[in-house]
């Protein structure tokens, strides 16, 4: 007897309140960076209705008005209009940050400032910012060997940003959420069950005024400019049976951090797997490399998406564990839930063979230090909206898969199907 159940994932846009503050989180991130490689960053902020407030710990040489680039930030999300109830030139921003604790920097500091190619002695020196427990995934539901619910709902909350912005659907305001229910049969997707779109939107749309048209309007336009879009190119496609609602209140004009507070750090979820893999409950915005909460997170995805780029299982999940301090991973697990097609201790031990899993050797590997000039000083706050993993729109070095014809050659000889 075939296994049939429904698994549900969500996104939102950038006009999210946890996300307005994870992307200027990340811009702070990005701008200290830039001027100063070496900056130790954890940058938090609080929204509320005309505030923001940004704090955490910051040990930098570079001085940045930060109430400016945050100015910026919020502009180019889309608040720009302060009947909104929050907007880029109208909203108080309080800045209230301090050092990184000294305890806490001089576990990662010993040789840390060299900008050379670090030595294998370095490298065993310079320990991680934290402990912790770090989860990456990879399965090859889709393109991108992303989970496909979590695929579609990015997917349908990135458009709902781009008909906002280029004018296709010009009175939906800067919030929304998507969520996709997909439809499993022994493990396979084989439908999709639900879309749910819930958008920001101005009160009136053109000479429409009365709740019901407006809500009705809404929805038909959703369903041309965004659906259609985003499933223009899937195998699995929305059928008559496939249900799709829009706004479930009724409507959605009060939103933002007018409708809500937000917080760095709370769509945790949203940022990884779409709870289809575990999560080891760091968050990543704001941070600087030396957390591996942000980058053994990202080496976690590197690993298992080379393991089934590589042919080697269908599903792959990565679970590296740190102490504060000491350079090696605590713990290094794989698991390819009856996937595999080769000795899973032989997969652990080519993973601890070919994968650099120090925190300083990742950020080294992936350049997560010194970002691309081409970007103009962009590259954190460009992930901290829409995922970081599966971003066939950005190019990330944590999502290249140039290491799975060195895992197919060393590991398929040895196969057990």
């Amino acid at each position: 007897m075939s296994h049939r159940y429904l698994f549900t994932s969500e996104s939102v846009t950038e006009g999210h309140p946890d996300k307005i503050c994870d992307q200027i989180s990340d811009t702070i991130l990005d701008t200290l960076l830039t001027l100063d490689p070496m900056s130790r960053v954890a940058a938090e902020v609080v929204v509320n209705t005309g505030l923001v407030l940004i704090t955490g710990e910051i040990t930098s040489n570079a001085h940045v008005n930060f109430v400016e680039i945050t100015r910026k930030k919020i502009a180019e999300i889309g608040y720009t209009n302060a009947d909104n109830g929050f907007s880029a030139n109208s909203c108080s921003i309080l800045v209230a940050l301090d050092e990184q604790s000294a305890d806490i920097a001089q576990g990662v500091t010993h040789a840390q400032e060299r900008r050379h190619q670090l030595s294998e002695d370095e490298l065993d020196h310079i320990g991680a910012g934290d402990q912790g427990l770090m989860f990456g995934y990879a399965c090859n539901e889709t393109p991108e060997l992303m989970p496909l619910p979590i695929s579609l709902a990015h997917r349908l909350s990135r458009r709902l940003s781009v008909v906002r912005k280029n004018g296709d659907l010009p009175y939906l305001r800067p919030d929304g959420k998507t969520q996709v229910t997909i439809a499993y049969e022994d493990g396979k997707p084989v439908g999709i069950d639900t879309i749910l779109i819930s958008t920001q939107h101005d009160e009136t749309i053109g000479e429409i005024s009365e709740t019901s048209a407006v809500q009705a309007k809404i929805k038909a336009d959703l369903w041309d400019h965004v659906v259609k879009q985003v499933f223009a190119e899937d195998v699995i496609k929305p059928t008559e049976e496939t249900k799709f609602l829009v706004n479930p209140t009724g409507k959605f004009v009060i939103g933002g951090p007018q409708g809500d507070a937000g917080l760095t750090g709370r769509k945790i979820i949203i940022d990884t797997y779409g709870g289809y893999s575990r999560h080891g409950g760091g968050a990543f915005s704001g941070k600087d490399p030396t957390k591996v909460d942000r980058s053994a997170s990202y080496a976690c995805r590197y690993v298992a998406k080379n393991i089934v780029a590589a042919g080697l299982a269908d599903k792959c999940e990565v679970q590296v564990s740190y102490a504060i301090g000491v350079a090696r991973p605590v713990s290094i697990m794989v698991e390819t839930f009856g996937t595999s097609k080769v000795d899973e201790m032989k997969l652990l031990e080519a993973v601890k063979e070919h994968f650099e899993l120090r925190p300083a050797g990742i950020i080294q590997a992936f350049n997560l230090r010194d970002l691309p000039s081409e970007n103009n000083g962009r590259f954190y706050q460009d992930v901290a909206a829409y995922g970081h993993f599966g971003r066939t729109d950005l190019n990330l070095p944590w999502e290249v898969t140039d290491k799975a014809q060195l895992l197919k050659e060393a590991l398929l000889s040895t196969a057990t199907v």
